[in-house]
């Protein structure tokens, strides 16, 4: 599932111990196990820090059987991974999935990158992608409903506020905060006949 694609390229990102490669690549189903226990850890630190212990564990849905060998809980939190769209980012060097994007062009679903691999342009890697991606199939702007804790983020890409603060469900529980946002998509500009007469011109 998730994008076909050529082998992936990998990039140096410093990281705090130095640089590593950081590739880009559609997900698999082999993923699943590293990529729900992703979500869990990252959701849970960084948006639920707000709820109580059980309330928490109401809002993580499946996820919080993200560590369980229970062939069931696992079938389970596959199924919810499952989107048009599923890219990870990887550790080239380790072969550690450190960020999760899911979506559907124009329409993010979630997210995450661990927190260890925060403010090393990895979340701004995966979104790019899902932009490409976007205006490739003729789309013109990108919708999400965001946490609070990552609007400041989706800003600097940006993303613009689209309504005030909504509460709504996830999963199991009630009353999770969430802040509809847009970017209106600018296609990249082809080159003129002009410029190009140009540049043959000048080779």
């Amino acid at each position: 599932m998730g994008l076909r694609s050529t082998r992936p390229a990998a990039y140096p990102i410093a990281g705090l111990g130095g640089p590593m490669s950081i590739r880009i690549r559609a997900y698999r189903e082999a993923d699943a196990l590293a990529v729900g226990r992703l979500i869990q850890e990252t959701f849970r630190t960084f948006n639920l820090s707000y709820a109580a212990p059980d309330e928490q564990e109401k809002l993580l849905g499946p996820f919080r059987h993200a560590h369980s060998d229970d062939p069931t809980h696992q079938q389970r939190i596959a199924e919810v991974i499952e989107a048009p769209m599923v890219l990870v980012a990887e550790d080239s060097d380790t072969s550690e999935l450190v960020g999760v994007l899911r979506a559907r062009p124009g329409r993010l679903h979630s997210l995450f990158v661990r927190s260890s691999h925060h403010r090393q342009g990895i979340g701004r890697r995966l979104m790019e992608r899902l932009e490409r991606e976007t205006i490739q199939r003729g789309g013109e702007k990108i919708t999400m409903q965001a946490t609070l804790f990552a609007v400041p983020f989706y800003e600097r890409l940006g993303y613009v506020r689209s309504t005030g603060i909504r509460s709504g469900s996830c999963f199991d529980a009630t009353g999770f905060t969430y802040q509809p946002m847009k970017k209106t998509l600018t296609p990249p500009k082809l080159p003129s006949a002009e410029n190009s007469r140009g540049a043959a011109r000048a080779s």
